[in-house]
């Protein structure tokens, strides 16, 4: 990828509750005919699990990106400079079933080295295979604090993917 250099995962500087709850991210998805779309989130988690480094993405039944999640199995997550926040909140308030949010952003889709899709803009893109995918459970809630979270019942998936490259600006 032009411009971005590999790195090893856990050489990576930056708080992640920062880097996701407060700056966002852009959750790229391809789906098994290479097609592609994105959505910002600020839900979402990196660790460990089963030995390997991960990245816990959540996204509700009803985006267009779960389509893509469910048939494919890579996902970027993209990190941007604060000047792109207009950006991240127009891809996170539109849908990629009405809109182009490439064109409609300015950003610039480029694919990685095993032909996932991330963003020429981005500062940090977080490359992963898929391991497991699930449903929140209504029964599987104990805090009603959380629960309230899901007024209409439209409990996120919840996939984890192996963190399988880094690429920094």
């Amino acid at each position: 990828m032009e411009k971005f250099l590999k790195t090893d995962v856990e050489k990576i500087n930056g708080n992640p509750f920062d880097m996701i709850g407060r700056e966002w991210m852009l959750v790229t998805a391809v789906d098994e005919r290479g097609g592609y779309n994105t959505m910002t989130a600020s839900w979402g988690g990196l660790g460990v699990l089963w030995g390997k480094n991960v990245a816990f993405v959540f996204i509700r039944p009803q985006r267009y990106t779960a389509e893509f999640a469910d048939s494919g199995d890579t996902v970027t997550l993209s990190f941007f400079p604060e000047e792109y926040r207009s950006a991240l909140s127009f891809c996170g308030s539109h849908s990629g079933r009405d809109y182009d949010k490439a064109k409609e952003t300015g950003l610039t889709p480029i694919a990685t080295d095993s032909g996932a899709v991330t963003f020429r803009e981005a500062k940090l893109v977080l490359e992963g295979k898929k391991l497991y995918r699930d449903v929140l459970k209504k029964e599987s809630f104990i805090s009603s604090e959380a629960l309230s979270h899901y007024k209409a019942e439209d409990y996120h998936y919840v996939y984890v993917y192996e963190i399988t490259d880094a690429y920094l600006k």
